[in-house]
Parts: C-alpha cells; structure tokens; sequence
C-alpha cells in the first residue's frame, strides 16, 4: 500500500510537472515524422496480465519490421529526434500515466514482450510476474547501453537470450525478493546518475562521429565500425 501511494504520488507530482516539457516532446515527434507520437505496444504485466506500455514514438511509423523484437546498433528505422529521446530516456515519460492507472510501478521489473517471457522458466515467471513492472530497476541501469552491446554481436538475438536476458532475470529477481521503499529509492537514485552520465558520454561519441572519428577512442573511424554500427537494420523493435 505504502509502495502504491508514493507510485501515485510521485507519478502524479511528475506528469504535472513535466507536463511542458511531454507537450514540447509531442510537437517535436509531429514536426519530425509523420505518423502517432505515442508507441503501445503489449506487454506481459503483474500476474501475466497483458497491457498496452506507452512510450513516446522513436521510430518511423508503418515501415516493415519482419523479424525478432529487437532493436540494435544505430537502426535506420529510428528517427532524428527518437535517437535524443532514447539517448536521454525521455521516451519512458508517459509511462508515468501507466503507473498513474495501476499498470506499472516507477520501480520493478521492466516489462517484456510475450515472445521473450516465453523463454522465461516456470520459477522465473512465478516470481518475477509476482509485481508490477516498473519503469526502471537494477536491469535497466546494469543494461543501460544494452542496444549498443548487441549491434555489436554477429546474432544479437542469441546474444540477448543466451547473455544479457539470464542476468536480466536474476536482478529482477533480486529487486523481487528484497524491495521496499528504501530499495525503490535507492534504483530511483542509481538511475538518475547514470542517465546523467549515460547522456553526457553520448554528447561525446556523438560529436566524436560528427568529426569522423572513433566514438570511444576519438581515434579515426574506419569501416568496419560503420558496418557494425549498422547490424540492427534488419531486425524489428520493442522501441
């Protein structure tokens, strides 16, 4: 109950007072490509309930997307302005209204697509589905760069399932067997500070591409880093 009230509060206070910045965000999408700003998509929620997640749209809308829901590397598919949103993770805004109705909690698990909660153990769903999903928790700050990881694998796909997805259940497992409030406050913390770090890293590489050099190194490009970065345009996106 407790951990309910501080979501509608905090979820609440927050859509207020961001509400200037969801409307600049929203005129932006629109001037920038045609189509919806708001992406749903379903998910797998508390108790294996179905929901409709919201996020802002960062992709082109009504392209073919066959394949795998995965996004990776630097996709085609993904706007102008998407490639600052999911750079600063103000796509994840109107999730707030999925807290706000009961769907999600600022902190849990983050949600999955069923295809992927298929892979998932008995055990795993039993406990993990135990809670609400949240906007963000251990996994999403551990995997904060999970997109650039996978452009970087030859089968992102078996990469996800085989490497990042069973450390991605054991720490929603971990966050299932030991939240509170103090926990939750402690992600929401943690979070904050690599989204600041995370964001000023990708100001870098950004302007070090700009410049035709190595993102990380700052050292020349050449064209292998081009086609790697380039290895998610086949496949299709969670968004």
């Amino acid at each position: 109950m407790i951990k309910r009230a501080f979501d509608l509060l905090i979820s609440g206070v927050g859509l207020i007072a961001l509400s200037p910045v969801l409307v600049l965000v929203a005129i932006w999408i629109r001037f920038d490509s045609p189509g919806p700003v708001l992406f749903r998509q379903e998910r797998v929620g508390r108790n294996g309930v179905a929901f409709r997640i919201h996020k802002f749209r960062t992709m082109y809308w009504n392209r073919p997307q066959p394949g795998p829901s995965l996004t990776v590397g630097d996709d085609s598919r993904i706007t102008r302005c998407g490639r600052i949103l999911r750079r600063t993770k103000l796509d994840e805004l109107p999730q707030l209204l999925d807290v706000l109705v009961g769907a999600m909690s600022l902190v849990g698990p983050r949600p999955e697509v069923p295809s992927y909660v298929a892979h998932w153990s008995e055990d795993d769903r039993r406990v993990i589905l135990s809670v609400r999903p949240g906007i963000t928790d251990l996994a999403s700050i551990r995997f904060r760069r999970e997109s650039e990881v996978l452009g970087q694998s030859s089968d992102p796909v078996n990469a996800y399932l085989n490497e990042i997805m069973p450390e991605k259940l054991r720490l929603y497992r971990e966050y299932v067997e030991h939240r509170s409030l103090a926990f939750d406050l402690q992600v929401l913390f943690h979070t904050a500070v690599a989204l600041l770090f995370y964001a000023n890293h990708s100001c870098i590489r950004a302007q070090r591409r700009r410049l035709g050099a190595h993102p990380e190194t700052g050292a020349p490009a050449d064209k292998t880093d081009k086609a790697d970065a380039n290895v998610g345009t086949r496949l299709s996106s969670r968004e």
